[in-house]
């Protein structure tokens, strides 16, 4: 008789093959980029986006779905350049014009769908749409592509539609 029984060998290597096919799958999951939904709180809990969320894109009401990923990117590009002037969705320039939900839908034009945003980013205009403002910065095309400030944008109308406080002018909340 063998050292190794034929039953033995088997064992081995289906213990083996189960051993490799696991360090495999942990190789690929420890390789992919970490998940907005999964690591940033105020996009999962104050956005409530654990999964793609509509935002509107057109006054006809059309929507578009943006990943918990994009709005983090869009969190992100806030924070690097808009920041600075509007903190929690307020407007340090002009505390009367926010960007709540209200304020966004009463500008002219409204600037509370993610075409009419981005024009109003690209080209901003006082809030009666009668004048250029130079307080805001123009956000040029070379500067953000249409991907890029499509983001930043479904990041403001997903925080004026569903984050407590956005654009509140009460400051002690």
């Amino acid at each position: 008789m063998s050292l190794f029984s034929v039953k033995s060998v088997k064992s081995v290597f289906v213990r083996t093959a189960i051993a490799f096919a696991l360090v495999v799958v942990s190789a690929i999951a420890s390789a992919a980029p970490a998940r907005a939904e999964t690591s940033d709180r105020y996009i999962r809990e104050f956005l409530q986006a654990k999964e793609p969320v509509p935002v509107q894109v057109n006054p006809s009401g059309e929507t578009r779905l943006f990943s918990p990923d994009d709005l983090y990117e869009g969190k992100r590009l806030f924070m690097d350049h808009c920041i600075n002037c509007h903190v929690g969705g307020s407007t340090l320039p002009s505390p009367t014009i926010s960007l709540s939900e209200e304020a966004l839908h009463g500008a002219t034009p409204p600037r509370d769908n993610l075409d009419s945003l981005i024009a109003y980013m690209r080209e901003p205009m006082s809030y009666d749409g009668s004048e250029p403002i130079y307080w805001c910065r123009e956000v040029t095309e070379r500067w953000m592509p249409q991907e890029t400030i499509e983001k930043l944008a479904a990041f403001i109308l997903r925080a004026a539609n569903v984050a407590p406080g956005w654009g509140s002018d009460n400051f002690d909340l």
